[in-house]
């Protein structure tokens, strides 16, 4: 309850004080609509967090090598993840060109551009905050011997396909690590509603691609909330709750060997000292 000093300043009286989760992230992946514990989370947004939910920290070599990070979550559980580019990337070509080109506009142009002419490495330090992310992009590809993307919808297509390659990449890192193996990929937050990137995430990485809810954040706070009022027990219990009530759309593996050939191609561009 407030204290009693709290309560003369305000004048709110004795009301309960609830502790959520204390991260946005936290609140985020507390609200993954996952039926089993053997998922992965995607925090897709303006920047991207990977990773799974487990009981005790994974600190190794290898989680050292691969600069992941253990974080507090719900229930003693700890979040293992990695923090990974994501729609800055676009957003800032935005910026740059003189049209205000729609999502709809961008993926339309995405889609008519063959799929892997121009593969970045996204977390390349070029890409942190340049003047101009359209001449970073150009000059990663000149030195990396592949095609420059010239028109918005190459650049869109190579920021897509990227995003899914890396995601792929980080995957690839957690399967490795995880103490379960890895049935699903929930992704969360604003970048849930981008269906085409969910689509090729989900065919880069190989298993079921599960988007939604956007707001996720929001969703994972009330939850605790409900759990301290005694409306629901566990994290279980939640997750199924929001399973139940908010809407989710399920994407499955497509072009198996398409998308191999691209993480190879992938492999052979991706640079770290760009």
């Amino acid at each position: 309850m407030l204290s009693e000093e709290i309560q003369r300043q305000t004048g709110l009286g004795a009301i309960p004080v609830i502790a959520v989760a204390g991260h946005d992230t936290a609140s985020a992946v507390a609200a993954v609509p996952a039926m089993s514990e053997r998922f992965a989370y995607l925090s897709s947004g303006t920047w991207s967090l990977m990773g799974i939910e487990v009981k005790d920290a994974i600190i190794n070599a290898e989680s050292f090598d691969k600069n992941f990070t253990n974080e507090g979550g719900i229930e003693g559980t700890t979040r293992f993840l990695k923090n990974i580019c994501g729609m800055w990337l676009l957003e800032r070509c935005r910026k740059e060109w003189t049209e205000d080109y729609s999502y709809s506009t961008l993926i339309e142009a995405a889609l008519a551009v063959p799929a892997f002419r121009s593969i970045i490495n996204p977390d390349a330090p070029c890409f942190a905050n340049p003047t101009s992310m359209i001449e970073a992009i150009k000059r990663y590809c000149s030195e990396t011997s592949q095609p420059v993307p010239e028109t918005f919808g190459e650049f869109t297509r190579c920021i897509f396909d990227s995003l899914a390659l890396r995601y792929r990449q980080v995957f690839g890192y957690l399967q490795q690590m995880a103490p379960f193996p890895i049935e699903a990929l929930h992704v969360i937050g604003g970048g849930s509603r981008n269906n085409l990137l969910n689509q090729f995430t989900c065919n880069a990485v190989g298993v079921p691609v599960i988007a939604g809810p956007s707001e996720c954040t929001a969703i994972g706070n009330i939850m605790l909330q409900a759990k301290a009022a005694g409306i629901v027990e566990d994290i279980a219990s939640m997750r199924r709750l929001i399973a139940a009530s908010v809407e989710t759309t399920t994407f499955t593996p497509e072009d198996a060997e398409a998308w191999d050939k691209g993480y190879e191609q992938y492999l052979k561009v991706f640079r770290e000292d760009i």
